[in-house]
């Protein structure tokens, strides 16, 4: 039983008979009948799923693009950001020792000036400074 007869043309543009029969379209899986102009539709057919596909890459492209610009603003943001920080941490520590030199010194003024006695309200170590 003779299911699809079609004269189909290979690269070679050399005639070919296509025959099958139920037992080879079990084997095969199904064969796909062409309509009558099924070449023009075909290339149709391909013609827009490539054009679909094209514009879909395209448009990856395009958000892989705005991806890499917005990985390259943080980073420069972030790098920026760091610096500033080490700045902050640098004088926050330069401001530490300054502050604990002063307290050391108030320290020894205070010291001294309790074992000398009453002039602790006096005038020579009020004055430092």
């Amino acid at each position: 039983m003779s299911i699809v007869k079609q004269r189909e043309v290979t690269r070679n543009n050399k005639p070919v008979e296509t025959e099958g029969n139920v037992r080879d379209l079990r084997r095969w899986g199904g064969i796909v009948q062409l309509p009558e102009d099924g070449g023009e539709q075909a290339s149709t057919l391909v013609g827009s799923v490539s054009v679909a596909s094209t514009c879909e890459i395209d448009r990856l492209i395009g958000d892989l693009k705005n991806l890499r610009d917005k990985l390259e603003n943080d980073g420069n943001r972030i790098q920026t950001d760091i610096i500033e920080y080490v700045t902050l941490s640098q004088s926050a520590m330069q401001l530490t020792k300054i502050i604990s030199d002063s307290m050391a010194r108030v320290e020894k003024i205070f010291v001294t000036s309790s074992t000398e006695g009453p002039e602790l309200t006096g005038g020579a170590g009020a004055e430092e400074d």
